[in-house]
Protein backbone atom coordinates (compact mmCIF):
# COMPACT_ATOMS: atom_id res chain seq x y z
CA UNK A 1 0.00 0.00 0.00
CA UNK A 2 1.21 3.52 -0.82
CA UNK A 3 1.47 6.53 1.21
CA UNK A 4 0.28 9.87 -0.14
CA UNK A 5 0.00 13.81 1.35
CA UNK A 6 -0.59 17.36 0.79
CA UNK A 7 -1.10 19.35 3.33
CA UNK A 8 -0.42 23.10 3.99
CA UNK A 9 0.29 24.67 7.94
CA UNK A 10 -0.10 28.32 7.00
CA UNK A 11 0.89 29.57 10.67
CA UNK A 12 4.62 27.31 10.23
CA UNK A 13 5.03 28.62 6.14
CA UNK A 14 4.28 24.61 6.23
CA UNK A 15 3.13 23.43 2.44
CA UNK A 16 4.50 19.75 1.04
CA UNK A 17 3.00 17.00 -1.18
CA UNK A 18 5.23 13.72 -1.08
CA UNK A 19 4.17 9.62 -1.28
CA UNK A 20 5.86 6.65 -0.26
CA UNK A 21 6.10 3.31 -2.55
CA UNK A 22 5.42 -0.10 -0.61
CA UNK A 23 8.63 -0.90 1.48
CA UNK A 24 10.18 2.46 0.78
CA UNK A 25 12.19 4.32 3.64
CA UNK A 26 12.71 7.80 3.01
CA UNK A 27 14.88 10.02 4.98
CA UNK A 28 13.66 13.97 5.25
CA UNK A 29 16.73 16.01 5.48
CA UNK A 30 17.02 19.57 6.08
CA UNK A 31 18.05 22.49 9.09
CA UNK A 32 16.56 23.57 11.95
CA UNK A 33 12.93 25.13 11.43
CA UNK A 34 12.97 23.50 7.96
CA UNK A 35 9.54 21.92 8.54
CA UNK A 36 10.77 17.85 9.18
CA UNK A 37 9.11 17.61 12.53
CA UNK A 38 5.75 19.59 11.29
CA UNK A 39 5.34 17.44 8.59
CA UNK A 40 5.76 14.04 11.08
CA UNK A 41 2.94 16.06 13.37
CA UNK A 42 0.83 16.11 10.47
CA UNK A 43 1.24 12.56 9.02
CA UNK A 44 0.70 11.30 12.89
CA UNK A 45 -1.91 13.15 13.75
CA UNK A 46 -0.61 15.39 16.04
CA UNK A 47 -0.47 18.35 14.25
CA UNK A 48 -3.80 19.11 12.49
CA UNK A 49 -3.08 21.49 9.07
CA UNK A 50 -5.21 24.12 7.11
CA UNK A 51 -6.25 22.03 3.95
CA UNK A 52 -5.24 18.52 2.48
CA UNK A 53 -5.67 15.52 2.70
CA UNK A 54 -3.35 11.88 3.24
CA UNK A 55 -3.93 8.15 2.83
CA UNK A 56 -2.37 4.76 3.35
CA UNK A 57 -3.52 2.65 0.41
CA UNK A 58 -7.53 3.09 0.81
CA UNK A 59 -7.07 3.98 4.13
CA UNK A 60 -7.88 8.13 4.36
CA UNK A 61 -5.67 9.36 7.48
CA UNK A 62 -7.48 12.95 6.73
CA UNK A 63 -9.02 15.12 3.78
CA UNK A 64 -9.80 18.81 4.90
CA UNK A 65 -10.60 19.81 1.09
CA UNK A 66 -14.30 19.82 -0.05
CA UNK A 67 -17.33 20.40 2.01
CA UNK A 68 -17.02 16.81 3.93
CA UNK A 69 -14.05 16.71 6.12
CA UNK A 70 -12.75 13.84 7.29
CA UNK A 71 -10.20 13.65 10.25
CA UNK A 72 -8.47 10.28 11.99
CA UNK A 73 -7.64 10.25 15.44
CA UNK A 74 -3.97 9.37 16.01
CA UNK A 75 -4.55 5.73 17.20
CA UNK A 76 -6.62 5.23 14.16
CA UNK A 77 -4.14 6.05 11.73
CA UNK A 78 -1.84 2.66 11.63
CA UNK A 79 1.05 4.89 12.08
CA UNK A 80 3.83 5.08 14.93
CA UNK A 81 5.72 7.70 15.66
CA UNK A 82 9.10 7.00 17.47
CA UNK A 83 11.13 10.28 18.99
CA UNK A 84 14.45 11.30 19.83
CA UNK A 85 13.20 10.16 23.68
CA UNK A 86 12.18 6.55 23.94
CA UNK A 87 9.36 7.70 26.21
CA UNK A 88 8.92 3.98 28.15
CA UNK A 89 6.19 3.35 30.96
CA UNK A 90 8.48 3.88 33.50
CA UNK A 91 6.09 1.27 35.90
CA UNK A 92 6.48 -1.51 33.39
CA UNK A 93 9.17 -3.57 32.15
CA UNK A 94 10.69 -3.94 28.80
CA UNK A 95 8.41 -6.74 27.54
CA UNK A 96 5.03 -4.94 29.04
CA UNK A 97 6.10 -1.90 27.56
CA UNK A 98 6.29 -3.62 24.04
CA UNK A 99 3.26 -5.67 24.62
CA UNK A 100 1.01 -2.59 25.49
CA UNK A 101 0.65 -2.12 21.09
CA UNK A 102 -0.73 -5.71 20.84
CA UNK A 103 -2.70 -5.48 23.75
CA UNK A 104 -4.38 -2.11 23.43
CA UNK A 105 -5.24 -3.36 19.43
CA UNK A 106 -7.43 -6.69 21.26
CA UNK A 107 -4.92 -9.52 21.57
CA UNK A 108 -4.83 -11.69 24.52
CA UNK A 109 -2.29 -11.09 27.16
CA UNK A 110 -0.43 -14.28 25.95
CA UNK A 111 -0.86 -13.54 22.48
CA UNK A 112 0.78 -9.76 23.24
CA UNK A 113 3.31 -11.20 25.02
CA UNK A 114 4.77 -13.53 22.31
CA UNK A 115 4.58 -10.23 19.56
CA UNK A 116 6.21 -8.74 22.29
CA UNK A 117 9.22 -11.35 22.60
CA UNK A 118 9.28 -11.79 18.98
CA UNK A 119 10.13 -7.40 18.50
CA UNK A 120 12.77 -8.05 21.28
CA UNK A 121 14.35 -10.72 19.71
CA UNK A 122 14.34 -8.54 16.65
CA UNK A 123 15.67 -5.56 18.15
CA UNK A 124 18.69 -7.96 20.05
CA UNK A 125 17.10 -7.04 23.46
CA UNK A 126 15.14 -10.15 24.64
CA UNK A 127 17.87 -10.47 27.48
CA UNK A 128 16.22 -7.22 28.90
CA UNK A 129 12.52 -8.16 28.56
CA UNK A 130 12.41 -7.45 32.97
CA UNK A 131 14.10 -4.12 33.24
CA UNK A 132 12.38 -1.30 33.97
CA UNK A 133 13.78 1.73 31.75
CA UNK A 134 15.12 3.20 35.14
CA UNK A 135 17.55 0.07 34.75
CA UNK A 136 18.37 0.46 30.83
CA UNK A 137 20.78 2.62 28.81
CA UNK A 138 19.64 5.13 26.46
CA UNK A 139 20.81 2.90 23.51
CA UNK A 140 18.81 -0.28 25.17
CA UNK A 141 16.11 2.19 25.90
CA UNK A 142 15.64 3.10 22.36
CA UNK A 143 15.75 -0.51 21.02
CA UNK A 144 12.82 -1.23 22.93
CA UNK A 145 10.97 1.55 22.07
CA UNK A 146 11.74 0.69 18.54
CA UNK A 147 10.22 -2.86 19.37
CA UNK A 148 7.50 -1.36 20.68
CA UNK A 149 6.50 1.19 17.54
CA UNK A 150 7.10 -2.35 15.44
CA UNK A 151 4.63 -4.85 18.03
CA UNK A 152 2.00 -2.15 17.27
CA UNK A 153 2.43 -3.45 13.42
CA UNK A 154 2.19 -0.13 12.02
CA UNK A 155 1.43 0.46 8.44
CA UNK A 156 3.89 3.21 8.25
CA UNK A 157 6.48 4.28 11.17
CA UNK A 158 8.12 7.52 11.86
CA UNK A 159 10.98 8.19 13.17
CA UNK A 160 11.86 11.63 14.43
CA UNK A 161 15.94 11.49 14.83
CA UNK A 162 16.11 8.30 16.93
CA UNK A 163 19.79 8.48 17.70
CA UNK A 164 20.15 12.07 18.14
CA UNK A 165 20.12 11.57 21.86
CA UNK A 166 22.64 8.43 21.72
CA UNK A 167 26.50 8.49 22.47
CA UNK A 168 28.68 7.42 20.05
CA UNK A 169 28.74 3.88 20.91
CA UNK A 170 24.98 2.87 20.96
CA UNK A 171 23.90 4.87 17.62
CA UNK A 172 25.80 2.24 15.47
CA UNK A 173 24.01 -0.68 17.04
CA UNK A 174 21.12 1.05 16.34
CA UNK A 175 20.97 1.92 12.98
CA UNK A 176 22.39 -1.48 12.30
CA UNK A 177 19.00 -2.39 14.02
CA UNK A 178 17.12 -0.05 11.60
CA UNK A 179 18.45 -0.92 8.87
CA UNK A 180 17.40 -4.84 9.37
CA UNK A 181 13.88 -4.35 10.75
CA UNK A 182 12.96 -1.09 7.91
CA UNK A 183 13.65 -3.67 5.15
CA UNK A 184 10.18 -4.08 3.12
CA UNK A 185 8.57 -1.78 5.55
CA UNK A 186 7.46 1.83 4.71
CA UNK A 187 9.13 4.42 6.97
CA UNK A 188 9.94 7.47 7.16
CA UNK A 189 13.11 8.99 9.15
CA UNK A 190 13.99 12.03 9.63
CA UNK A 191 17.82 13.08 10.84
CA UNK A 192 20.71 15.50 10.25
CA UNK A 193 22.89 12.56 9.81
CA UNK A 194 23.91 11.93 6.42
CA UNK A 195 24.89 8.29 7.46
CA UNK A 196 21.19 7.35 8.37
CA UNK A 197 20.31 8.48 4.60
CA UNK A 198 22.84 6.12 3.09
CA UNK A 199 22.07 3.02 5.12
CA UNK A 200 18.78 3.23 5.82
CA UNK A 201 16.61 5.37 3.19
CA UNK A 202 16.29 4.21 -0.48
CA UNK A 203 15.10 7.95 -1.32
CA UNK A 204 16.16 11.51 0.18
CA UNK A 205 13.92 14.26 0.32
CA UNK A 206 15.76 17.95 1.68
CA UNK A 207 13.33 20.62 2.83
CA UNK A 208 13.68 24.12 3.24
CA UNK A 209 11.33 26.96 4.91
CA UNK A 210 8.26 24.32 4.94
CA UNK A 211 9.26 23.47 1.55
CA UNK A 212 10.71 20.74 -0.73
CA UNK A 213 13.99 21.81 -1.99
CA UNK A 214 14.99 18.49 -3.61
CA UNK A 215 14.40 14.80 -3.41
CA UNK A 216 15.72 11.72 -4.94
CA UNK A 217 17.31 8.80 -4.57
CA UNK A 218 19.39 8.83 -1.51
CA UNK A 219 22.45 8.69 -3.64
CA UNK A 220 21.88 10.86 -6.42
CA UNK A 221 20.99 13.88 -3.88
CA UNK A 222 24.04 13.19 -1.54
CA UNK A 223 26.36 13.22 -4.32
CA UNK A 224 24.85 15.69 -6.63
CA UNK A 225 22.98 18.28 -4.71
CA UNK A 226 21.41 20.89 -5.63
CA UNK A 227 20.92 22.46 -2.63
CA UNK A 228 23.01 24.38 -0.38
CA UNK A 229 21.79 22.27 2.79
CA UNK A 230 22.57 19.01 0.91
CA UNK A 231 25.83 20.08 -0.16
CA UNK A 232 26.67 21.04 3.20
CA UNK A 233 25.87 17.33 4.43
CA UNK A 234 27.91 15.82 1.24
CA UNK A 235 30.82 17.64 1.91
CA UNK A 236 30.82 19.70 -0.85
CA UNK A 237 30.96 23.45 -2.08
CA UNK A 238 28.17 24.43 -4.37
CA UNK A 239 27.70 27.19 -6.55
CA UNK A 240 24.34 28.58 -8.35
CA UNK A 241 23.88 30.15 -11.65
CA UNK A 242 22.96 29.58 -14.93
CA UNK A 243 24.75 27.11 -17.41
CA UNK A 244 27.57 28.73 -19.72
CA UNK A 245 29.62 27.03 -22.48
CA UNK A 246 32.27 26.42 -20.04
CA UNK A 247 30.45 25.96 -16.71
CA UNK A 248 27.86 28.52 -14.91
CA UNK A 249 27.63 32.25 -14.43
CA UNK A 250 27.31 33.18 -11.20
CA UNK A 251 24.65 36.36 -10.38
CA UNK A 252 27.52 38.84 -10.42
CA UNK A 253 28.27 38.06 -14.03
CA UNK A 254 31.51 36.00 -13.19
CA UNK A 255 32.16 32.53 -15.11
CA UNK A 256 32.72 29.70 -13.00
CA UNK A 257 34.37 27.12 -15.31
CA UNK A 258 33.82 23.20 -15.07
CA UNK A 259 32.84 19.84 -16.48
CA UNK A 260 29.37 19.67 -18.12
CA UNK A 261 27.52 16.12 -17.50
CA UNK A 262 28.47 14.00 -20.30
CA UNK A 263 25.14 12.29 -20.57
CA UNK A 264 23.47 15.89 -20.21
CA UNK A 265 23.04 18.60 -23.48
CA UNK A 266 23.66 22.08 -21.04
CA UNK A 267 21.10 24.96 -22.51
CA UNK A 268 22.50 28.19 -22.00
CA UNK A 269 20.89 29.83 -19.37
CA UNK A 270 19.32 27.25 -17.64
CA UNK A 271 20.04 26.50 -14.62
CA UNK A 272 22.92 24.73 -13.09
CA UNK A 273 24.94 24.54 -10.11
CA UNK A 274 28.92 23.70 -9.89
CA UNK A 275 30.35 21.56 -6.60
CA UNK A 276 33.45 20.65 -6.00
CA UNK A 277 34.78 18.87 -2.83
CA UNK A 278 36.75 21.63 -0.50
CA UNK A 279 40.03 18.81 -1.50
CA UNK A 280 40.21 20.44 -4.81
CA UNK A 281 40.64 23.93 -3.55
CA UNK A 282 43.88 25.64 -3.21
CA UNK A 283 44.51 29.08 -0.74
CA UNK A 284 46.59 31.69 -1.83
CA UNK A 285 47.64 35.12 -0.04
CA UNK A 286 48.17 36.99 -3.14
CA UNK A 287 48.27 37.05 -6.92
CA UNK A 288 48.22 33.78 -8.36
CA UNK A 289 50.77 32.86 -10.89
CA UNK A 290 49.73 31.19 -14.20
CA UNK A 291 46.29 31.59 -15.14
CA UNK A 292 44.00 29.13 -13.18
CA UNK A 293 40.13 29.39 -14.82
CA UNK A 294 39.07 29.60 -11.17
CA UNK A 295 40.17 32.33 -9.00
CA UNK A 296 38.46 34.37 -6.62
CA UNK A 297 39.19 36.58 -3.11
CA UNK A 298 37.26 35.58 -0.28
CA UNK A 299 37.36 36.12 3.47
CA UNK A 300 38.26 33.84 5.92
CA UNK A 301 35.39 33.12 8.49
CA UNK A 302 36.45 30.07 10.55
CA UNK A 303 39.77 27.36 10.65
CA UNK A 304 38.68 24.15 11.95
CA UNK A 305 39.98 20.35 12.22
CA UNK A 306 38.91 18.09 9.95
CA UNK A 307 40.47 14.77 10.04
CA UNK A 308 43.66 15.35 8.74
CA UNK A 309 43.39 18.49 7.52
CA UNK A 310 42.69 22.20 8.17
CA UNK A 311 39.05 23.27 6.96
CA UNK A 312 39.54 26.94 5.89
CA UNK A 313 35.32 28.42 6.04
CA UNK A 314 35.18 31.28 3.71
CA UNK A 315 32.69 34.17 2.60
CA UNK A 316 32.79 34.80 -1.37
CA UNK A 317 31.83 38.38 -1.80
CA UNK A 318 31.71 38.60 -5.14
CA UNK A 319 29.74 35.17 -5.48
CA UNK A 320 27.75 35.57 -2.22
CA UNK A 321 29.03 32.24 -1.15
CA UNK A 322 30.03 30.64 1.76
CA UNK A 323 33.06 27.91 0.78
CA UNK A 324 35.30 25.76 2.20
CA UNK A 325 38.86 24.92 1.31
CA UNK A 326 40.53 21.47 3.18
CA UNK A 327 44.38 22.30 3.40
CA UNK A 328 47.21 20.85 5.91
CA UNK A 329 47.98 22.31 9.55
CA UNK A 330 51.78 22.80 8.06
CA UNK A 331 49.99 25.09 5.06
CA UNK A 332 47.56 26.45 7.17
CA UNK A 333 50.61 28.00 9.71
CA UNK A 334 52.67 29.17 6.46
CA UNK A 335 50.27 31.13 5.36
CA UNK A 336 49.19 32.09 8.52
CA UNK A 337 45.71 32.23 8.48
CA UNK A 338 42.62 33.88 10.70
CA UNK A 339 39.49 34.97 10.78
CA UNK A 340 39.05 37.72 8.93
CA UNK A 341 41.54 37.39 6.54
CA UNK A 342 41.48 38.22 2.57
CA UNK A 343 43.01 35.28 0.40
CA UNK A 344 42.30 34.05 -2.59
CA UNK A 345 40.96 30.67 -3.47
CA UNK A 346 42.11 29.11 -6.66
CA UNK A 347 40.01 25.30 -7.89
CA UNK A 348 41.28 23.74 -11.18
CA UNK A 349 38.26 23.62 -13.66
CA UNK A 350 38.58 19.63 -14.19
CA UNK A 351 37.87 19.01 -10.83
CA UNK A 352 34.60 21.01 -10.82
CA UNK A 353 31.24 19.38 -11.85
CA UNK A 354 28.26 21.66 -13.73
CA UNK A 355 25.01 20.10 -13.52
CA UNK A 356 21.37 21.30 -13.56
CA UNK A 357 20.16 22.73 -11.13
Amino acid sequence: MSFELQASLGARNFDMSLSLRDGETVAILGPNGAGKSTLLGVIAGLLRPDSGAARIGDKELFNLDGGSHHWSPPHQRGTALLAQEALLFPHLNALDNVAFGPRSAGASKAAAREAAQHWLTEVDALPLAHRKPAQLSGGQAQRIAVARALAAEPELLLLDEPMAALDIHAAPLLRRVLKRVLKDRKAIIVTHDVLDAYMLAHRVIVVEKGRIAEQGPTRQVLERPRSQFAAGLAGLNLISGTIAKDGITTPDGQVFAGQHDPDWSPLPGQAGVAAFPPSSVSVFLGDVHGSPRNAFPVTVTDLERHGDQIRVRASAGALAQALSADITPAASADLGLVPGMDVRFVVKSALVSVYPA
